[in-house]
């Protein structure tokens, strides 16, 4: 492949403040490390629910990439552009880049689920190759048509990261990194700290209300009133000093999520050595292993405020924990060796 080229399609803004827009900056800057030529295509619109005019600006900006030219489209997009995709199997070498099915998102109706998974289904028929951020969304894009020989493990790397020193005083300062939508678990949440109010804890929500503005407006209501109001602050949206000032002031790591592709904010969260409390979806699992977190089932607030009072009156489970976060840290992969398999994965999607 002379001069590897690649061009990367994602909707709308690389710098949003996600996992998956993350995982797509670090891709980028660490194949132009590598040596690639990498062009940047981004698609304005609502995805993955673009408008008829959306639709036609993403059949004008593919129509425009040369023939022959090797394609990672975010799945965000792909998955929303069957037709689009379609017209231009043929004439490019499209790689799709799935961090999780679009019709699995949490609070979608059943119509609108089916929907996006037979649109996505349509559109992964038409690539030569699928690269997945986790083991487990193998099996989802199996689902969705996908040869399992076809599809590709990527899982994002961390960064390194200085432990986190804690609130430094006798309150457990809690933090979720996360959107607010429903994915998430916010609700979850807030329901089990509501019964927590004997305690001395304090909650810092880091993530964009922009999401879900609906969602984002009950959760904001319900922080700001009794009992929760002087317990729960929603951070908005941090980066800089400012985010790595909130990691560094947190205890414990809380994300009651619904389902992830990976759970890379789990992985941020060893990285500064914080005990993590989550739930069996995406690689969170593997990535705590048996000492560095505890899981609960999602949207079980009566389990997560049982294991969230133990955690906050046993000091020596916590202890324990916290030293088996510092360790599992050592096991995180690092995003050159990411970047690595992403080169081969794509080397072979063209070479095939």
């Amino acid at each position: 492949m002379t001069g590897r080229v690649l061009h990367v399609v994602v909707p709308g803004d690389l710098d949003t403040k996600t996992g998956g827009y993350g995982y797509d900056r670090q891709i980028i800057h660490g194949l132009h490390s590598r040596g690639w030529n990498v062009v940047l295509t981004g698609l304005p619109g609502h995805y993955p629910f673009p408008s008829a005019a959306e639709c036609a600006a993403a059949t004008t900006a593919l129509a425009a990439i040369p023939d022959g030219s090797l394609v990672l489209v975010d799945g965000l997009a792909l998955g929303a552009l069957p037709v689009e995709v379609a017209r231009e199997r043929e004439r490019l070498h499209l790689v799709a880049l799935v961090h999780h099915p679009l019709g699995l998102e949490t609070g979608l109706n059943a119509d609108t689920s089916r929907l996006l998974l037979d649109s996505e289904r349509r559109a992964l028929a038409c690539v030569r190759g699928v690269v997945v951020t986790s083991s487990r969304t193998t099996s989802a894009v199996e689902s969705l048509g996908v040869a399992r020989e076809r599809v590709m493990v990527v899982e994002p790397g961390t960064d390194a990261a200085p432990d986190a020193r804690g609130s430094g005083t006798g309150a457990r300062h809690l933090l979720c990194v996360a959107s607010l939508t429903p994915r998430k678990g916010h609700d979850t949440l807030f329901d089990a700290l509501a019964e927590m109010l004997d305690l001395d804890w304090h909650l810092t929500c880091v993530g964009s209300a922009g999401r879900d503005s609906a969602h984002a407006a009950r959760l904001t209501a319900r922080a700001s009133t009794a009992p929760l109001c002087e317990r729960v602050t929603l951070a908005g949206e941090l980066a800089g000093p400012a985010l790595a000032a909130a990691w560094d002031a947190a205890d414990l790591f809380v994300l009651p999520t619904h389902y992830e592709g990976y759970g890379m904010v789990v992985a941020e969260a060893l990285a500064h050595a914080l005990p993590v409390v989550s739930t069996a979806t995406g690689a969170v699992p593997e990535l705590i292993g048996a000492n560095a977190g505890v899981l609960v089932p999602p949207g079980d607030a009566a389990a997560l405020h049982a294991l969230l009072r133990t955690l906050m009156t046993d000091d020596v489970r916590f202890a324990r924990l916290r030293a088996g976060a510092r360790a599992a840290r050592a096991t995180l992969p690092s995003w050159d060796e990411a970047c690595a398999r992403m080169e081969a994965a794509l080397m072979r999607t063209f070479a095939a």
